[in-house]
């Protein structure tokens, strides 16, 4: 009884896991980790004195190195403040956009990465409008890469236009994010196709390029570059 009452006390003391893992699919690279939603997975982008973290080893820090996983979570402005809807531990620090503009976000559909107590979700933008669910965290970007099972109707197959891409998709049950970072260069058509018809996911959010960064202990990873915007980051309990 004293053996097993250990054991469980191990178990419970067990630290937050994001299930990572690198693979290819059809010619391309891709590394991703999976959290679960019963888990710590948080949005992060001003420090306690309104600055921008930035950087993963800001956040860290403030967690006092409780930090399990990260990722650039959307596209930012030059101020590095979100560009759409964005919400921090239930307070909207940046409005929702459903209009048609330029650059990738503005690639109809967008979408909006969301934290709730039911789980995650990505949701079109102008539905997410229409019945926006009470979420926790929230994070605006473009183009949706995958939309109830359909890749988004402007990706060409073959297309030219490749980059160093991250993204995040959601079973379908919302137990499960599973955010994707590409290896190499890819276009948006390979990648959603890697997310749709490797992984199984049916609804995928886009969250950027160039500046794509991923912070993986667990693979020894811990990226660096250009000073970011939202990071998405699951927190040790």
């Amino acid at each position: 009884m004293i053996r097993l009452l250990a054991l469980a006390v191990l178990v419970l003391a067990a630290p937050a896991h994001a299930a990572c893992r690198s693979e290819s699919y059809e010619g391309n690279g891709y590394t991703l980790c999976e959290v679960k939603a019963d888990q710590d997975v948080r949005l992060f982008l001003n420090d306690a004195a309104g600055e921008k973290y930035g950087t993963f080893d800001r956040v860290n820090d403030a967690l006092g190195g409780k930090l399990v996983f990260a990722m650039n979570a959307g596209m930012y402005l030059p101020d590095r403040n979100p560009v759409g809807l964005y919400v921090e531990d239930g307070d909207q620090l940046a409005n929702l956009k459903t209009a048609k503009s330029s650059g990738n976000f503005g690639l109809l559909p967008n979408g909006v990465f969301c934290i709730s107590d039911a789980g995650f979700a990505v949701i079109e933008s102008r539905a997410f409008k229409g019945a926006p669910p009470a979420c926790r965290y929230a994070t605006q970007s473009g183009p949706m890469l995958v939309i109830n099972g359909e890749l988004h109707p402007r990706f060409l197959k073959g297309s030219s236009a490749t980059n160093i891409r991250n993204g995040v998709a959601v079973s379908d049950d919302g137990q499960s994010a599973t955010f994707i970072i590409s290896d190499n260069a890819v276009n948006f058509h390979d990648m959603a196709s890697y997310i749709r018809d490797h992984l199984g996911l049916n609804n995928a959010l886009y969250f950027d390029g160039r500046i794509s960064r991923l912070y993986a202990p667990e693979l020894d990873r811990s990226d660096l570059g250009f000073q970011m915007g939202p990071i998405v980051g699951l927190v040790a309990e």
